[in-house]
């Protein structure tokens, strides 16, 4: 399995000079799995991403995994060199969105007037449309198992547990990580991970008066990794606000309180 950041901000894009070595593009991670490519979420580092893929040319079948469907999460869709070509099949798979809506009325309503010039039908690729309840067991494809929770965000959002080849990956990310209420689920979702993604927007100080913004803070990313039993933990979707000089001090901090921690960068590539 091999994991790489193409998009690790939350919220907003930054890019600029102070965010150089972090990265300014929204949350965008790909996962080989063997042949297979799995994408967890579609932000501004979606784009890159779509771009390399088309260059590369070797995967044509290509599954994008949204967390939840706020914008610095879905607004690189209408970038996404794959679905120009009709070449490839995409799916997009959301947890978040039934029974009040669903991922095709969502993608619909982004890439729609007066919001954008153009509408899904641009696209030449082969589109599935996949909507599924958190908790569900998810295969899309033989020997790749995604499974699924709740996350505490707002508008709701979805955790992801994904095993392959003996390897185990957890997103959990846009979560306050249920202090105090369901612990347990996000324990499930990361036993055993040999890599969990954690959302570490703010710091202890800064969720003080954010509670109930749906983020978390590094401490909980290390809390849980350690409940779990994980191998590593990894940091993402960074605060705009955090600058390279402060992400710097923060992964200091975080791989102090717990040996081996990552923060991830715009770039990285983590292979288990």
């Amino acid at each position: 399995m091999r994991i790489r950041f193409w998009g690790v901000r939350g919220s907003i894009a930054c890019p600029g000079p102070e965010t150089i070595r972090y990265g300014g593009n929204t949350p965008c991670i790909e996962v080989h799995c063997g042949s297979h490519v799995l994408i967890f979420d579609a932000g501004t580092g979606l784009r890159a991403l779509g771009n390399t893929l088309v260059k590369n040319a070797k995967v044509k079948d290509v599954n994008i995994f949204l967390t939840h469907c706020h914008l610095d999460h879905v607004t690189g869709v209408p970038f996404f060199a794959p679905f120009f070509s009709e070449d490839y099949k995409v799916s997009l798979w959301a947890g978040n969105l039934l029974p009040q809506a669903n991922i095709e009325q969502v993608m619909r309503k982004l890439m729609s007037s007066p919001l954008f010039p153009v509408e899904v039908e641009i696209f030449k690729a082969k589109i599935a449309y996949h909507d599924f309840i958190s908790g569900d067991v998810l295969r899309p494809y033989e020997g790749v198992t995604l499974h699924t929770a709740t996350l505490d965000h707002p508008d709701g959002a979805s955790g992801y547990r994904l095993e392959f080849g003996g390897k185990v990956f957890a997103l959990i990310s846009d979560t306050s990580g249920f202090p105090g209420k369901r612990d347990q689920e996000l324990v499930s979702l990361a036993r055993n991970a040999d890599l969990i993604v954690y959302d570490a927007t703010f710091t202890e100080e800064e969720i003080a008066s954010r509670e109930s913004w749906g983020h978390s803070t590094w401490v909980r990313g290390i809390r849980l990794a350690d409940q779990a039993e994980a191998k590593q933990l990894c940091l993402f979707h960074h605060d705009p606000s955090h600058d390279d000089d402060f992400m710097d001090a923060l992964a200091a901090d975080a791989s102090d309180a717990r040996p081996g921690t990552i923060t991830a960068r715009e770039g990285q590539i983590i292979d288990l």
